[in-house]
């Protein structure tokens, strides 16, 4: 008797759709599940009323998308903002967070969700996608790698904040 090889499980279904005011409290969470999976949950410091005024407050200045299972359970969701290169001349989409849930990864949401990312940055006019990954995050690293991503190792990112910010921003009067 000739059996057949086992049924693969079906790959999950998710869509990815804009934020609404009423995610607010839910990437707020995303927000700290992800910043305890990268360590840095001591620097988690946003609120549900900064997120929604800055999301979509009078003048948004970022945006995100959530991702859901077939059943509308949250799997993850993906932050950003545009900038702008004066070498390219155009706008570039800036990728803040990406977050799939421990239980989502593994399932293609990564992809769909910067594949949906790279179609807002095209319709936009964008001339690059960018974002930053830890450099200790292999996993990520050599799967943006795979997407054609290319580490701008020669870079080095700076950061001023707190009140450091504050000083510098008082020597400008």
């Amino acid at each position: 008797m000739v059996r057949s090889p086992p049924m693969a499980a079906a790959a999950p279904s998710f869509s990815i759709a804009p934020a609404t005011p009423a995610d607010a409290p839910l990437i707020l969470v995303l927000i700290r599940e992800l910043a305890a999976y990268e360590r840095l949950a001591h620097e988690a410091r946003a609120t549900e009323p900064l997120l929604h005024d800055a999301l979509f407050g009078p003048s948004p200045v970022a945006h995100s998308v959530i991702a859901r299972a077939e059943d509308g359970t949250p799997a993850g969701f993906a932050l950003y903002f545009f900038s702008f290169s004066t070498f390219v001349g155009r706008p570039g989409l800036y990728l803040e967070d990406l977050f799939v849930r421990p239980e989502f990864r593994r399932c293609g949401l990564g992809r769909q969700l910067l594949a949906y990312l790279a179609r807002v940055a095209v319709d936009r006019g964008c001339g690059r996608m960018e974002w930053s990954v830890l450099d200790w995050n292999t996993p990520s690293i050599e799967f943006y790698k795979s997407l054609g991503a290319v580490l701008m190792d020669e870079w080095t990112v700076c950061r001023i904040g707190g009140p450091a910010l504050t000083a510098l921003a008082q020597g400008a009067r």
